[in-house]
């Protein structure tokens, strides 16, 4: 039974059952440890952690990677107009508007049956507030208009990897389209010990964008593990200091490089681009 102000349909203690896919289904698997924590996997690929009662706790690294961003990137408390490009159980969209009371947000969401499994399980609901789009990311980013957003968060994954027409040059320019003149692009790049594909992300950010920051475990920049990287990117100088000083210090440390230490990084790969017409 759902709790007072708590919409209906929202997860207790019980599993609930399976929500089908066309190539898989969505579960739900409870933390066990007396909280109301929900890790929501996508055809057996853990995609969201949802505390249904701290929407402030994010378990997931490279999520409380992107949310130090946001902290440090925009003044305490203010309200963002944010695009989330991939929803799952859209825990960050919870975590902006718990930090970010009136924070304006849409999710673009490709599966439809992702979003049903979110509404009857989580209780998501869309709201002047919160917009739940069935929708590809990429042709929903081009339906804003320009300068519209403060925030574009791309996390999207056709099972373990980003589909590719959303790492391209051309897609970064329209996410700075849409973006307004202190915008901020966050994205997250799961990436193996070689991290290619986060060199060639850099370059391609790099070629769009005047400021491109990244994180990480400073194992993995080192070649030593396969996980995520958080890349930002913005025309506007990232708070590195700032930024720096909390990603060393959060519960999973991480490493920051910016601009010039970013350049080195990429300086092998060549930017990604729309293939041929």
């Amino acid at each position: 039974m759902a709790r007072r102000g708590e919409p209906a349909g929202a997860l207790e203690s019980a599993p609930p059952r399976p929500y089908p896919l066309a190539g898989g289904r969505v579960v739900f698997v409870p933390d066990g440890d007396g909280r109301r924590g929900w890790t929501m996997q996508v055809d057996g690929v853990p995609s969201s952690h949802v505390d249904l009662d701290d929407p402030t706790r994010l378990d997931f690294e490279y999520m409380r990677w992107v949310g130090d961003v946001l902290d440090v990137a925009f003044p305490p408390g203010e309200p963002v107009r944010a695009v989330h490009v991939g929803g799952a159980g859209c825990t960050l969209p919870r975590y902006v508007a718990a930090t970010r009371p009136g924070s304006r947000q849409t999710v673009l969401e490709i599966d439809g049956a992702v979003l049903d499994a979110a509404r009857d399980a989580l209780g998501l609901r869309s709201s002047k507030l919160l917009r739940l789009r069935v929708s590809e990311g990429r042709a929903g980013l081009a339906g804003l208009p320009d300068a519209s957003q403060d925030v574009v968060v791309r996390d999207a994954f056709d099972g373990t990897q980003v589909p590719p027409h959303l790492t391209t040059v051309e897609f970064l320019r329209d996410v700075r389209r849409v973006l307004a003149p202190d915008g901020v692009y966050l994205a997250n790049v799961a990436d193996t010990p070689r991290m290619s594909l986060a060199r060639a992300e850099a370059a391609s950010a790099l070629a769009v964008f005047a400021h491109v920051a990244l994180a990480a475990e400073p194992g993995q920049f080192h070649g030593r593990r396969y996980g995520n990287v958080v890349l930002a990117a913005s025309v506007r100088p990232l708070p590195a200091a700032a930024l720096g000083r909390r990603l060393a210090s959060g519960a999973v440390r991480a490493r920051l490089l910016v601009d010039a230490e970013v350049r080195g990084f990429a300086s092998a790969a060549r930017p990604m681009g729309d293939p041929p017409a």
